[in-house]
């Protein structure tokens, strides 16, 4: 990784399981700056890769950063972070954050799947506004969420998919001004956020809807493995930015 963003030297200090697709991992990471946003996210590079994954802060304390981290059938991240991770020296990149309700909000809804249980638990944790969730899952994450918060449970269609869309669109929306939040598949945001432009007909400051990830039929193959090039780069003693310009000329850039 480069000094393209900032950037802090971490240690991940405990590694907990909390269902079969999500894994606390606890950092180390002298110096963290937080926003203060409970939606807010930092980039991850793992041993072995150079390439940022970016994952919502889900607590923090002073130098100690929690991130809960879902896995997958393959992934940068994923086989990392399902073996002994402890003790593996890794980067996180300066914190950001988008959640931002308009004064006078009288209510709020949380909409996502499991990429965004960690942004709406913290959210439900700090709002002062009465608020209604929607969470597409694939385990059983009960107890995740605040105690008391109004919860509706929707199970995915299938490995690497999601209907949120059609969720939102049925949606009884509360009366008055409030604030929406959601995160999930890309796809879905798309059609949501055409939903709340063209009939809810919301302005861009009531609504923050962000693309996580790509369904597993959008994916497209990376066509250079940034893996073995800084596998052989660290081994050979270049600099990140000699790395990166290895990869970006194997890349054809």
């Amino acid at each position: 990784m480069t000094s393209r963003a900032q950037r802090y030297d971490a240690v991940v200090r405990t590694r907990d399981p909390l269902s079969p697709h999500l894994v606390r991992l606890t950092l180390s990471v002298a110096g963290f700056t937080s926003t203060g946003i409970p939606d807010e996210w930092v980039g991850l590079v793992v041993p072995g890769q150079f390439q940022v994954r970016y994952y919502t802060v889900r607590f923090h304390n002073g130098d100690e950063v929690v991130l809960d981290v879902v896995v997958h059938d393959e992934g940068l991240v994923t086989e990392w972070a399902s073996g002994d991770c402890v003790g593996d020296e890794v980067v996180v990149t300066g914190a950001q954050a988008s959640y931002a309700p308009a004064d006078g909000s009288r209510w709020l809804l949380l909409v996502g799947d499991l990429t965004a249980m960690p942004a709406m638990a913290r959210i439900a944790e700090t709002t002062d506004l009465p608020a209604r969730i929607w969470a597409e899952v694939p385990d059983d994450l009960s107890g995740y969420l605040p105690a008391g918060v109004d919860v509706t449970w929707l199970e995915p269609p299938g490995v690497g998919r999601s209907r949120l869309a059609e969720v939102v669109a049925g949606i009884d929306w509360p009366e008055g001004d409030g604030y929406f939040w959601m995160a999930g598949e890309s796809a879905q945001m798309r059609a949501i956020r055409k939903h709340l432009m063209r009939e809810r007909r919301l302005p861009n400051s009531a609504y923050d809807v962000m693309g996580y990830w790509r369904a597993v039929t959008a994916r497209q193959p990376r066509a250079v493995d940034p893996g073995p090039i800084w596998r052989a780069g660290k081994a050979a003693g270049r600099s990140d930015d000699e790395i990166w310009a290895a990869y970006d000329e194997a890349r054809g850039v």
